[in-house]
């Protein structure tokens, strides 16, 4: 017991377990920022995937519309998804919400898909 206690006076007044707490410290501190960023990383992932589902189930919603034009349409889905998300407790700026709106719109059945011409490939143009 007197060789515990006489080994603790010595690293408390040499200062030794200071430079291994610090030691070790360095060790740690790196493993922990990269889970703080990782957990970051998760989360934003997270409410990406929320906000463009949201984006998603609004541009769905507006497609039978025919009261609104697009641009009206356009403005209510991103009022719903803003809406949606601050009711659910998360915030996203609104350059993020109209992109996610605009990318719901493109997949959506608003888009017109466009049919590829093969007469354009070969040089012939017809009036069709």
């Amino acid at each position: 017991m007197q060789k515990i206690n006489d080994f603790v006076n010595w690293g408390l007044s040499s200062s030794f377990f200071v430079s291994l707490v610090w030691f070790l410290w360095g060790y740690v501190k790196p493993l922990l920022d990269a889970k703080v960023k990782h957990a970051k990383t998760m989360q934003e992932k997270l409410k990406l995937e929320v906000m463009d589902k949201l984006a998603t189930d609004a541009v769905t919603s507006l497609v039978s519309r025919t009261d609104i034009t697009g641009h009206d349409k356009f403005k209510a889905a991103t009022t719903q998804v803003r809406n949606s998300l601050a009711t659910k407790g998360l915030s996203a700026t609104e350059g993020s919400i109209q992109t996610a709106v605009q990318a719901a719109y493109e997949k959506s059945d608003l888009t017109p898909t466009v049919k590829p011409i093969d007469d354009l490939q070969t040089g012939v143009v017809s009036n069709d």
